[in-house]
């Protein structure tokens, strides 16, 4: 009894430390604006805008719209539920590598996310090495 204790306790704690580093569930964004739902899509994790304080264009009264798309067919898509994290897999000890969509300017990073805990650095790059940090806090 008391291995099968043990082994359950082990279990347990093995399972806390996987979690700690996954970065699956809903982000806040440094600035408190855009909350992101990562989640698994086709064997890796994809970002969707779930959440935006300011939802509404305020110069059109309208929700707010992917305007700064560089293809032009793509400018009235909404912004919530835009996927915006896309390929995210694990390329190392609590870091994941994919691409991540920024739609002020409209422009594809790629990104790299570091899981720890309730906070993760998220890095999108240019040409790899010229980085922009957030870090973005768990809202669940």
């Amino acid at each position: 009894m008391k291995s099968v204790c043990a082994a359950l306790f082990g279990l347990v704690i093995l399972s806390s430390a996987a979690l700690a580093g996954t970065p699956e569930g809903v982000w806040l964004s440094e600035d408190g604006g855009t909350k992101v739902h990562l989640a698994n899509c086709g064997g890796k994790l994809c970002g969707t805008v779930v959440w935006l304080e300011k939802p509404i264009d305020a110069r059109t009264g309208k929700p707010k719209t992917d305007t700064q798309n560089p293809d032009p067919a793509k400018r009235s898509r909404p912004l919530l539920g835009l996927q915006v994290v896309h390929g995210l897999a694990p390329s190392g000890t609590n870091k994941w590598s994919g691409q991540i969509y920024n739609a002020d300017d409209g422009k594809t990073y790629s990104a790299h996310m570091m899981p720890n805990g309730n906070t993760a650095k998220v890095q999108g790059c240019v040409l790899g090495f010229l980085c922009k940090t957030q870090n973005w806090k768990r809202a669940n």
